[in-house]
C-alpha cells in the first residue's frame, strides 16, 4: 500500500480546519445543457483520479513520529462514493443553486475518505451544474483551478482518453490551454526559492542575491510586524453557516477599455471595483475604515510545467490594503495602481509561503495560535483569475461560467472571487453568515461600481 508522507505546508492548511471555518476550496461550474452522467464519470476516472493519486488516498496518522501525517491509499476507494447527482428544487434557478452550495459549504469532508467531493446537479435553469469541494491539504486554489479545467476540452466531441492506455493513465501533463489558465509568469518573488542553485557557477551574482535576501528579510517583517487589519463588520466570531453567490458576469471588453483609458491592467480595475463595493457595504454598516488589507494568493510554480503528481501547495500571500476610504473613483484607481505595482517587485509571496511550511512543523496548538495572528493582519482573500478565452466542454457539454473560492484561515470569513472566462468576468463572494448576512449587498456594489466605471471611461481619473 503506497504511503506518502504529508508535506509541511499542506499538514498547515489541514490543521487550520475548525468547524465554523473549514479549509475547503469551493467551485461551481454551470451549463445551458444537462451533462451526461456516465461521460462525467468517466472523465474523472481517466483525467483526475488515475493521474493524481491524492484523489484516491486518504489521510493516515503516525503516532509520536516527525512528519506524522501521511497520504496512503484508500483500500476501499470507491469513485462513485465521491460522485453525487442530485436534481435542484424547484425553480432550479440561480438562488436556488446557491442556497444549496451555501449549505454544503459548512459540512466538513471525511477524513476517513480522499478529500473531496463532486456534485453533478440536474435541473438548473433547464440545464445542470456542477459542484466540486477538494481540501486544501491537497493541493493550492491556484493549481486546482487549473486541474479542474484540464478536464475540459476545446470541442464537445473530443475523444476521452482509452481506460486500456497505461500512458494516458499515468500522465499528469497539460493541455496548452489549461497550463495559460493563470496568466504570465512566475514573478520575481517566486524565483527566490530557488535562486541559491545558480550562486556557486555564477559568482558574480552574489550582490543580486544579498539584495534579493535584504528585500526578503524586509518582507518578512512586513508579514509578521503588521499591525491587525482595522476592527469592522468583515471579523469577529464566525458562525457554521456560510453563504455563495455571484452575480451576472459583466463584458470582459468593458473592463480592459477602463484599463487603457486610464494606463491600468485589467486586475487594477477590478480591484478598484472591489474597494468601492467595500466602501459601500461598510458604509451601510456604519464600518468605515480608510483601509481593509486583503489577503492575495500569489503563485510559486511555474506555468510552463504540467503540474506534478503529487499536487501539493506551493503559494504564498501577499497583502494588498484596499483604498476603501477614497470617495473619488480616479484617486482610488491610482492608489491601487500604485499598491499593486510595489506588491510585484517584492518578495513577499516566497515569504510567506515559507512561513507557511514553519507552521506546518510546529505542534497543533502553537500552529493554531501562529494562524490567528496571521490572519488577523487581514479581513478578507481576494482571488482573480483569468480563465480561458474560448469555450471549453467538460464531457462533451460546454461550460456556461465558472466560479471558485478559496477558504480563509483563522477568523477571515470573507472571500471575493472575480473569474473571467470566454469574454466575460463573473464576481462571486463567499461569506459567513453571522458576520456578513447581507452579501447580495457586496455583489450589487461591485456591479454598479464597473457600471459607473465603464460611463466614466477616459474622465475617470477626473471624476467626483
Amino acid at each position: 500500500m503506497a504511503r506518502t508522507r504529508m508535506t509541511n505546508a499542506d499538514a498547515a492548511w489541514l490543521h487550520m480546519d475548525r468547524i465554523t471555518n473549514l479549509m475547503i476550496i469551493n467551485s461551481v461550474m454551470w451549463f445551458d445543457d444537462p451533462v451526461d452522467w456516465d461521460r462525467l464519470v468517466r472523465v474523472y476516472e481517466e483525467r483526475l483520479v488515475a493521474p493524481y493519486p491524492r484523489f484516491r488516498q486518504k489521510v493516515v496518522e503516525r503516532r509520536g513520529a516527525i512528519g506524522r501525517l501521511l497520504w496512503e491509499d484508500d483500500p476501499d476507494f470507491d469513485l462513485e462514493a465521491h460522485l453525487i447527482r442530485t436534481t435542484l428544487p424547484a425553480p432550479g434557478d440561480r438562488a436556488t443553486l446557491q442556497r444549496y452550495v451555501s449549505e454544503e459549504m459548512g459540512i466538513p469532508l471525511d477524513l476517513d475518505r480522499p478529500l473531496w467531493r463532486v456534485h453533478l446537479i440536474d435541473g438548473y435553469e433547464g440545464g445542470a451544474a456542477i459542484y466540486t469541494r477538494i481540501h486544501h491539504a491537497v493541493a493550492d486554489g491556484i493549481a486546482l483551478m487549473r486541474l479542474l479545467l484540464s478536464l475540459t476540452d476545446d470541442a464537445a466531441d473530443v475523444e476521452l482518453f482509452s481506460s486500456a492506455d497505461p500512458e494516458h493513465r499515468s500522465a499528469p501533463g497539460l493541455t496548452d490551454r489549461a497550463r495559460a489558465l493563470v496568466s504570465g509568469a512566475v514573478s520575481a518573488s517566486g524565483q527566490l526559492v530557488s535562486e541559491g542553485k545558480d550562486v556557486l557557477s555564477h559568482p558574480s551574482r552574489a550582490a543580486d542575491l544579498v539584495e534579493a535576501a535584504s528585500g526578503a528579510t524586509r518582507a518578512l517583517g512586513k508579514l509578521v510586524l503588521a499591525p491587525p487589519d482595522h476592527r469592522t463588520v468583515l471579523k469577529g466570531i464566525m458562525g457554521t453557516h456560510k453563504h455563495a453567490l455571484w452575480a451576472d458576469p459583466i463584458a470582459l471588453a468593458d473592463v480592459k477599455a477602463i484599463g487603457r483609458a486610464n494606463g491600468a491592467t485589467v486586475n487594477d480595475v477590478l480591484c478598484t471595483a472591489v474597494a468601492g463595493a467595500l466602501r459601500t457595504y461598510l458604509g451601510k454598516r456604519d464600518s468605515l475604515v480608510d483601509d481593509v488589507r486583503a489577503f492575495v494568493p500569489f503563485n510559486l510554480r511555474s506555468l510552463d510545467a504540467p503540474l506534478p503528481r503529487d499536487l501539493g501547495n506551493q503559494f504564498g500571500l501577499v497583502f494588498l490594503s484596499l483604498p476603501v476610504g477614497l470617495e473619488d473613483r480616479g484617486a482610488r484607481l491610482e492608489e491601487v495602481k500604485r499598491r499593486m505595482s510595489a506588491i510585484k517587485s517584492s518578495p513577499e509571496g516566497a515569504v510567506a509561503y515559507g512561513i507557511l511550511g514553519v507552521t506546518g512543523m510546529s505542534p497543533v496548538q502553537i500552529e493554531k495560535l501562529i494562524i490567528d495572528v496571521f490572519a488577523s493582519k487581514g479581513s478578507l482573500v481576494l482571488t482573480n483569475v483569468p480563465g480561458p478565452a474560448q469555450p471549453v466542454y467538460l464531457a462533451g457539454t460546454k461550460v456556461a461560467g465558472v466560479l471558485g473560492w478559496v477558504p480563509a484561515a483563522g477568523g477571515i470569513g470573507v472571500g471575493v472571487s472575480i473569474f473571467s472566462y470566454c469574454g466575460e468576468v463573473t464576481v462571486g463572494v463567499y461569506a459567513d453568515g453571522r458576520l456578513v448576512p447581507d452579501p447580495e449587498v457586496l455583489v450589487e456594489a461591485f456591479n454598479d461600481e464597473v457600471a459607473v466605471m465603464v460611463e466614466e471611461g477616459a474622465s475617470l481619473t477626473t471624476s467626483g
